[in-house]
């Protein structure tokens, strides 16, 4: 069946209060329609957190729980859930196993921060939001200004109306 280019894979996202509504449900319902197995991660299992803008996403699983050799890639939405989600080291050591293994590390907007803390952007070309392009910068990380960069296995996009070259970005890195 057309459309159906990542049947068998499994990818990751992550949700917590407060995370920015579109730059999760877009590409995990794009994800969904091109085959993909997506899973919701947050700090606790079967909760129910708040969007940004008021839409709610129930967590499948808790990110403790989760292991980067049981998928194919990571979806880092925005908001301000990934101010607060840094600071937990499982998460931080998830996002580090998912970039030492060469598997996909998608991060949209304000979701950069995870993969900043994780310390994994040294020398890699990434855009997000203008408001943490200093922090990018200061990473390590090679800023741009696009509406997608890939870098390997790293897509990265700067806000939700990126979203469809973001996706497209996330399908090339895991087709």
């Amino acid at each position: 069946m057309a459309g159906l280019e990542l049947s068998g894979k499994r990818v990751l996202t992550f949700v917590g209060d407060i995370y920015e509504d579109l730059e999760l449900w877009y590409p995990k319902l794009r994800l969904i329609e091109a085959g993909a197995e997506v899973v919701v991660a947050g700090p606790e299992a079967g909760t129910v957190y708040a969007g940004k803008n008021g839409y709610p996403c129930q967590s499948d699983v808790s990110i403790a729980e989760m292991k980067a050799a049981e998928f194919d890639g990571l979806v880092v939405p925005g908001g301000f859930m990934p101010d607060k989600l840094r600071r937990d080291p499982a998460v931080l050591q998830l996002v580090r196993d998912f970039a030492d293994s060469g598997k996909l590390v998608a991060a949209i907007c304000h979701g950069g921060w995870i993969p900043i803390s994780a310390k994994v952007y040294e020398g890699v070309r990434v855009t997000g939001s203008p408001g943490i392009k200093d922090d990018l910068i200061n990473a390590g990380a090679i800023w741009e200004d696009s509406p997608v960069v890939i870098d390997r296995h790293f897509v990265s996009s700067r806000k939700p109306d990126d979203l469809p070259d973001f996706c497209r970005g996330m399908l090339q890195v895991l087709g």
